[in-house]
């Protein structure tokens, strides 16, 4: 789970007090999801897969059994479709970025359209039970971002360590925001 911290505080390119209606970054954090196997081990392991069917099949073929030659490519073209699809998803992310105005959720996944939460930081609420995520109890052990009865979760991919990771980084990075001279509440 890459947290990464602005090189520009401010998001705009300059000083926070040089231009008016500068906006100030107070974290901006880019979850994805954890994949053990790259793109050079993929190569590796399809090459040994490909290699060990081909012996498979040169014995078969060998001994006269031919028609079971198609079986062995079936599994190298399953394996190679479950990586391709896992692949894919590897694609999605959520974006989390508490600016001085508004805390906003961009969630991209590769089947359905971007989506995006925003939130006022002032009534900003953040949930992460750690007990659940080792328990293996409740929900799939995201951290949820509530106000105004809008809730969304935010890092159900990630491992129970970096859920509590995030929400730590996130809930310090709300604190900062409210510390004073803190945006006032809106109104209502």
């Amino acid at each position: 789970m890459p947290i990464r911290a602005p090189e520009d505080p401010t998001g705009t390119g300059g000083d926070a007090g040089s231009e008016p209606g500068a906006v100030r970054v107070f974290f901006d954090a880019i979850l994805h999801p954890h994949r053990s196997l790259g793109r050079a081990g993929f190569r590796i392991l399809m090459g040994v897969v490909i290699l060990m069917n081909l012996i498979v099949a040169g014995i078969f073929v060998a001994n006269g059994a031919w028609p079971v030659v198609p079986f062995c490519g079936l599994d190298v073209l399953a394996l190679w479709l479950a990586f391709r699809v896992s692949y894919r998803s590897a694609r999605q992310y959520e974006r989390v970025r508490l600016t001085d105005r508004a805390l906003t959720v961009q969630r991209v996944h590769w089947k359905v359209p971007e989506r995006r939460w925003s939130f006022h930081p002032y009534w900003l609420r953040i949930s992460h039970d750690e007990r659940a995520d080792h328990a293996r109890r409740g929900p799939a052990g995201q951290v949820t971002l509530t106000s105004h009865g809008q809730s969304v979760g935010v890092g159900s991919f990630l491992s129970p360590q970096e859920r509590s990771t995030f929400a730590r980084a996130l809930g310090d990075a709300l604190r900062d925001w409210r510390r004073p001279p803190c945006p006032p509440a809106p109104a209502g």
